[in-house]
């Protein structure tokens, strides 16, 4: 159980990673960083309040690290949020066409990775739940 645990903390921080470096990104080059000559500064600020967002997510994430196993109810809320940004992804992929492959391993970690990861800590959480008190934990 421990070593699962900890398999997953480290997952999740590592997988934390991509939200936090790709809205940081999103925040200091705004919508340019990703389609060079876009002069729409209402795009360009709403895109860059969105990677606010997304940095948020990946810090929040991260903020479950330490206490993987009791963080079941806000792992499950962030793993809403990112899903949901990712069906309004494949709707617009539905009504635009393909994407970059960047937007695309976007897509797939917002609708497979995320709720793996939730799957995971679930199970994680559960088994923290049936083990026996361990005595170095009071």
């Amino acid at each position: 159980m421990m070593n699962e645990r900890r398999a997953l903390q480290r997952v999740v921080a590592v997988a934390a990673l991509i939200p936090v470096t790709a809205g940081l990104y999103g925040v200091l080059f705004g919508v340019n960083g990703i389609a060079g000559g876009v002069e729409n500064v209402s795009a360009d600020s709403h895109f860059r309040y969105l990677s606010g967002l997304l940095t948020g997510i990946g810090l929040l994430f991260w903020s479950c690290v330490p206490d993987i196993a009791g963080k079941t109810r806000l792992f499950r809320f962030l793993t809403l949020v990112v899903v949901l940004g990712g069906l309004a992804r494949l709707l617009g992929l539905y009504l635009t066409g393909l994407p970059s492959l960047t937007m695309l391993a976007a897509l797939g970690v917002e609708l497979f990775l995320t709720p793996l990861l939730c799957l995971w800590q679930a199970r994680v959480a559960g088994l923290a739940e049936d083990a026996p008190l361990d005595p170095r934990d009071v």
